[in-house]
């Protein structure tokens, strides 16, 4: 029993010195110029966190729409807009493509929908630092997005020095979202291809894409003025792209 006792006071008597090490250690840090602020030296993760939820939420609406943040020419599909990629108005007809470059629009309809967000963020940025007795100087650059495979990599060229008892400069802030847009659109614009054939090739079998790749759902809903809408889905992530198009219209009865 006394065994016992000697080791729970030896677990108290530990406790009690982890605790005052500790607070000794919080106490005399600023004396050793140890900032324990959560974004002090870490610009990078401010903006990171600062706007990717947002892109998040961008790029989710743009993928939903079928490429575009307000689509202009559009079928409306579970109450959502969604961008015809290619199109006719003619029974029988063949399609014309829409955005014969539907990467390089989506990544300018990311980039053009977080500028004014990342000079927020940056504000917010500079306001930190500076109730931190930092002198802070920001020069706007450019903004780059990219989709890449299997991710969405938003680079931000915007030059940060801060100065406390020493300067640090900082050059480029990258944000990157683990995402496959670029692997889904790729799909897309297989299947726009084929519908802007398809008095060559016949219709779309959405099948054939499933065969060649097994995490992919591929579906194709037909409206009843001959719009499909084209919905590819990731079935490992949930992530989806869908579009709608208006091709080889056939009349009722044929």
């Amino acid at each position: 029993m006394e065994n016992k006792r000697g080791q729970v006071t030896i677990f108290i008597i530990v406790a009690i010195i982890i605790v005052a090490l500790a607070v000794l250690f919080y106490m005399i840090s600023p004396k050793l110029g140890i900032d324990l602020t959560p974004t002090a030296k870490n610009p990078q993760e401010f903006i990171r966190t600062c706007i990717e939820e947002d892109i998040e939420d961008v790029v989710e609406t743009i993928s939903l729409q079928g490429g575009s943040l307000e689509p202009e020419f559009y079928f409306t599909y579970n109450n959502i807009s969604i961008e015809y990629l290619c199109y006719t108005n003619e029974n029988y007809g063949e399609c014309d493509i829409q955005q014969p470059l539907l990467q390089s629009n989506i990544e300018n309809e990311i980039k053009n929908s977080v500028q004014d967000l990342i000079d927020s963020c940056f504000n917010s940025l500079r306001q930190n630092y500076e109730e931190q007795e930092y002198s802070v100087n920001v020069q706007a650059g450019i903004v780059d997005v990219k989709l890449l495979p299997e991710r969405i990599v938003t680079n931000i060229n915007y030059d940060l020095i801060l100065t406390k008892e020493g300067s640090e400069e900082y050059k480029e802030f990258n944000v990157v979202l683990n995402n496959n847009l670029y692997e889904l659109i790729s799909i897309a614009n297989s299947i726009i291809e084929w519908e802007a054939n398809i008095l060559l090739y016949g219709d779309v079998d959405v099948t054939f894409y499933m065969a060649l790749y097994s995490d992919l759902q591929v579906e194709k809903n037909p409206r009843d003025d001959g719009t499909k809408i084209y919905v590819i889905t990731d079935r490992n992530t949930g992530n989806k792209f869908q579009f709608a198009s208006r091709s080889g219209v056939l009349l009722p009865g044929f």
